[in-house]
């Protein structure tokens, strides 16, 4: 017969029933072991009380099914029969049917490993009973405050600027073990925890193999030892001398579907195969491997991200936080718009085949964009999902990571405001053919933010300005003219452009540049040498700041 659904209230250690002095318990056979758990009382006189048991019971027996002159074969076959039902503990009153609890139940229990409790004449078994839903009351509430703490910071953590990192590492900190998000093909894009031993992270890395969908195209196979369809996790609770820890290479999975297609009829890559594929994949597996709870959880996204999750020991309320992580995972890691991944397909195609940009912007959703250039605070460099969260936090999937800095596209409609954690330059709206353009606008709005600590700066956009009185082919040759004996060095006219930015700043300019201050004093005092200009006159700088903006 299948196993019933454990109760949804978390198990009471044994040894905290037995702590109550008001209840007088005292544990005289069996292991005494902390990981014994209880999830319910029950009252039973029965001699073969295993139909009548679920799993995880303490029962409770004043001994009235005891024939006269039971001998050892007697308790022998009734502590199996508990042991073989998942009973936790069995706990025996004292009067008034039995003066003492009989030997051989002792020797019995101390064989088979099944505790036993003696219950002193004084106690009922409904007070047995109450204090076990006390206690289980307890732990419902200290388990809903936990969950309720762990939502909230991994809320938070997702509101960070690198958000999927700090899910991971709040998620492994709540968790007590490790946390690592899979990518589509199997690798391992970020971790947080405690690396585990190489038992383990083998282990984790092929359990997550067994929830990740396949690829249209590329059906897998299951991996040696993982069923292609597996069977529901057992959810009767594990008891002394009732093991439910699944050995190495035994997965357990829950499937939210039935098995489709998963016959040995059914021909390997026929039509239906990839969707009955689809059906019968769990979104979730465990396993336990040297003594670590391994968890995998596909993610919602249907993109191929799976959660793997590594705990030395499984508390109440772990399977709710980790459900928890995966949603926002699926969030931080999937497609951000509807229906804008068939439209950026298609436009990359057309570009392949020597389309201008400004034939395929209309694809994309619009004519004219921003581009925005992105750094985050401190020196790491921004990986490909903390790139797609300052993507998805600006509104825009399209996103690209070049070295240190992450640029997004974004239409002009859309407001671009600041995002904690990044320092970002935003170019004026610009039709594709502009875009290069743009581009270059956004990188000196970025270098100005950072040399001057603000957290956005945009490029000026003005109605109307002096240069523009001046026709453009005029400036243009003007410009060239004027810069044309630095022209062949674009590192002094980049340090240029910046120290006239930057107001004549050597500090803030090395900032912007990352490099040192003296370095600047020497480019720009070459600069004075080969322009023969006096720099410290405000109309040579503003001649050039004019040259500079048209190039």
């Amino acid at each position: 017969m299948p196993d019933p659904a454990v109760p949804p209230t978390p198990p009471v250690p044994l040894d905290a029933l037995l702590a109550r002095a008001d209840l007088g318990l005292r544990r005289i056979a069996g292991p005494a072991d902390p990981a014994v758990v209880v999830h319910w009382a029950h009252t039973s006189e029965m001699a073969d009380p295993y139909p009548y048991l679920l799993g995880g019971e303490l029962l409770l027996s004043a001994g009235v099914h005891v024939p006269d002159g039971a001998g050892a074969g007697y308790f022998d076959a009734y502590v199996s029969r508990i042991v073989a039902a998942g009973g936790a503990a069995l706990g025996f009153g004292v009067a008034p049917v039995h003066d003492t609890v009989p030997g051989a139940l002792v020797e019995a229990c101390e064989m088979h490993g099944l505790p036993l409790v003696e219950v002193p004449p004084r106690t009922t078994f409904s007070a047995v009973a109450r204090a076990l839903w006390q206690l289980m009351a307890q732990a419902r509430t200290a388990e809903l405050r936990r969950v309720t703490e762990a939502q909230q910071s991994l809320a938070a953590a997702a509101a960070r600027p690198d958000p999927v990192p700090s899910v991971l590492q709040q998620l492994a900190r709540r968790l007590g073990g490790r946390a690592v998000l899979y990518g589509p093909e199997g690798t391992r894009l970020v971790g947080a925890g405690p690396e585990p031993g190489e038992e383990v992270r083998t282990a984790l890395a092929k359990l997550a193999e067994v929830v990740r969908p396949p690829s249209p195209g590329h059906p897998r196979t299951p991996s040696p030892g993982h069923p292609r369809t597996p069977s529901p996790e057992d959810p009767r609770p594990p008891s002394a001398g009732h093991t439910r820890a699944s050995s190495p290479g035994h997965t357990r999975a829950s499937s939210p579907g039935h098995r489709v297609g998963s016959g040995p009829d059914a021909p390997a890559g026929s039509p239906g195969d990839l969707h009955a594929d689809l059906a019968a994949r769990p979104s979730s597996a465990s396993d336990t491997v040297a003594g670590v709870r391994l968890v995998a959880h596909a993610l919602g996204n249907g993109e191929g991200f799976v959660l793997g999750t590594a705990a030395p020991q499984r508390d109440a309320g772990d399977h709710t936080i980790a459900s928890v992580a995966a949603v926002l995972l699926s969030l931080l890691t999937g497609e951000r718009h509807s229906g804008s991944g068939a439209g950026r397909s298609s436009a990359l195609v057309r570009l392949l085949l020597g389309a201008a940009p400004a034939q395929v912007a209309p694809l994309l959703g619009g004519d004219r964009w921003r581009v925005v250039h992105g750094r985050p605070e401190g020196r790491a460099a921004p990986d490909p999902v903390t790139a797609s969260a300052l993507g998805a936090a600006l509104g825009s999937s399209l996103v690209d990571v070049a070295a240190e800095v992450v640029r997004v596209l974004v239409p002009d409609g859309r407001a671009v405001e600041r995002v904690p954690g990044w320092t970002l330059g935003v170019s004026a709206a610009a039709a594709p053919r502009d875009w290069p353009a743009a581009d270059t606008q956004a990188a000196r709005a970025l270098a100005r933010a950072r040399a001057t600590r603000a957290p956005l700066l945009r490029h000026g956009d003005r109605p109307t300005a002096l240069t523009d009185l001046v026709p453009p082919a005029e400036a243009d040759a003007h410009a060239r003219a004027l810069l044309a004996p630095i022209k062949q060095s674009p590192a002094l006219v980049d340090t240029l452009r910046t120290w006239l930015s930057l107001h004549g700043s050597w500090d803030r300019t090395a900032v912007a540049l990352d490099v040192h201050r003296n370095t600047v004093r020497q480019r720009i005092a070459r600069c004075a040498a080969l322009l023969d200009a006096d720099l410290d006159d405000p109309d040579v700088r503003m001649e050039l700041w004019f040259a500079l903006r048209r190039t």
